[in-house]
C-alpha cells in the first residue's frame, strides 16, 4: 500500500512538473522584433499586433526595433549575428529575398544565415498616384511613359526595397523607362508622391488604402497576378502588362540555430493568432491575408524568389547606392 502511495505521489509530481514545464516562461524578459526599415513602414502594422499577442502569451516583452539601411540588409545581417536564444527576431518583407543579390558586400544570405519562423501575411501592392495626377488609368500612364522615356518617376523606400523592385519589374515587362527616386523609408516616399515630387509609387495596400479612402490618392493597378477580392474595381497590372506579378509579403525570421522547442512555441502561438478578430480586421482593412502558417511555406517562398530577383537585378543593371 505504501509503495502504491509513493508511486502515485511520484506520478503526481511528474504531472505537476510537466504542467509547469508547459507554462515555462520565455528564456529572456525582453525580445526585440527588428524591422530593417525606417519607422512607419507597413511591416510594423502586423509586427506590432503579433508582438502584443506574444507578449501576453509567452510572458516576455516583445518590442519593435527599427534598424534601416542597405535596402533592409543591415538589419537583416544584424539579426543573423545575434545569439539564437529567443531574444531577437527579424520582421521583414519580400525585400529579404533581394538583399543577397543587391548587397553582396554584406556577405549575407537569408537561407544560409537565418531560420524561417513564419509568413505573417500576404500583402498586395498597388501602383499609386496622387488624386491630382493626370493619369486616371494604367493604360493612360503607359501611353505617357512610352511617349516620354525617363520622364515618369517612381518613389521607393530605398534601393533594393520591395517597392523599388516592383517598379523595376514593371518597367522591364512594360518596355518603358522610368526614373527611380529612392527615399529614406516608405513614409517619406509616399509623402513625396502626395507632394507631387514624384509621379507614382508601388506601395503596400496595408498602408496605402487609408489614403485612397481619404481621397488623397488612387490605385491604378495591383501587383498580384489577378484582381484582389477586396478591391474588385482595381485591375491587376498584368491585365495591361502580361506576366507582371510582384506580390509583397511580410515574415518573421530568427537567427540560425533557434532551438526547436522555442520555434515550436512561437509557431503555435502564431497559428492561434491567425483567426484573432483584431488581426483579421486589420488585415481585411488593408486588403491583406494573414498567413502565420509556420516555417515551411516561408522557406519555399524564399527558395522561389531569391533567384527570381537575382535575374531581374542583373538584367536591369540595378546597383546599390
Amino acid at each position: 500500500m505504501r509503495r502504491r502511495s509513493l508511486a502515485l505521489a511520484t506520478l503526481g509530481a511528474i504531472g505537476t512538473a510537466t504542467a509547469l514545464g508547459a507554462q515555462e516562461s520565455w528564456p529572456v524578459r525582453v525580445v526585440r522584433l527588428v524591422v530593417p526599415q525606417a519607422p512607419g513602414s507597413p511591416i510594423e502594422i502586423p509586427t506590432r499586433i503579433v508582438g502584443e499577442r506574444l507578449s501576453r502569451s509567452l510572458g516576455a516583452n516583445f518590442i519593435v526595433e527599427n534598424r534601416p539601411g542597405a535596402g533592409g540588409g543591415l538589419g537583416s545581417q544584424y539579426v543573423a549575428q545575434q545569439p539564437a536564444d529567443g531574444s531577437v527576431f527579424l520582421a521583414t518583407s519580400a525585400g529579404l529575398s533581394i538583399v543577397p543579390t543587391l548587397q553582396p558586400a554584406l556577405n549575407f544570405d537569408p537561407i544560409r544565415d537565418l531560420d524561417p519562423v513564419s509568413l505573417l501575411c500576404d500583402v498586395p501592392s498597388g501602383l499609386l498616384v496622387r488624386n491630382a495626377s493626370p493619369f486616371a488609368s494604367l493604360a493612360q500612364l503607359l501611353v505617357h511613359a512610352r511617349a516620354n522615356p525617363g520622364r515618369l518617376t517612381y518613389a521607393s523606400g530605398g534601393v533594393g526595397s520591395a517597392n523599388h523592385l516592383a517598379g523595376a519589374l514593371f518597367a522591364a515587362l512594360a518596355g518603358v523607362r522610368m526614373t527611380h527616386i529612392p527615399y529614406r523609408g516608405v513614409s517619406q516616399a509616399v509623402n513625396a508622391v502626395y507632394a507631387g515630387d514624384v509621379s507614382l509609387i508601388f506601395g503596400s495596400t496595408l498602408e496605402l488604402l487609408q489614403h485612397v479612402r481619404q481621397g488623397q490618392a488612387r490605385i491604378l493597378g495591383v501587383t498580384m497576378p489577378e484582381r484582389v477580392p477586396a478591391l474588385p474595381q482595381v485591375p491587376a497590372i498584368a491585365e495591361q502588362v502580361p506576366g507582371y506579378a510582384a506580390p509583397n509579403w511580410f515574415c518573421l525570421m530568427a537567427p540560425k540555430g533557434l532551438p526547436d522547442r522555442l520555434l515550436r512555441r512561437v509557431t503555435a502561438e502564431l497559428a492561434a493568432l491567425r483567426d484573432a478578430p483584431d488581426l483579421q480586421a486589420r488585415m481585411a482593412d488593408g486588403a491583406a491575408t494573414a498567413r502565420l502558417d509556420g516555417p515551411g511555406p516561408l522557406a519555399a517562398r524564399l527558395a522561389e524568389e531569391v533567384p527570381k530577383w537575382r535575374k531581374l537585378v542583373a538584367d536591369a543593371g540595378i546597383t546599390p547606392d
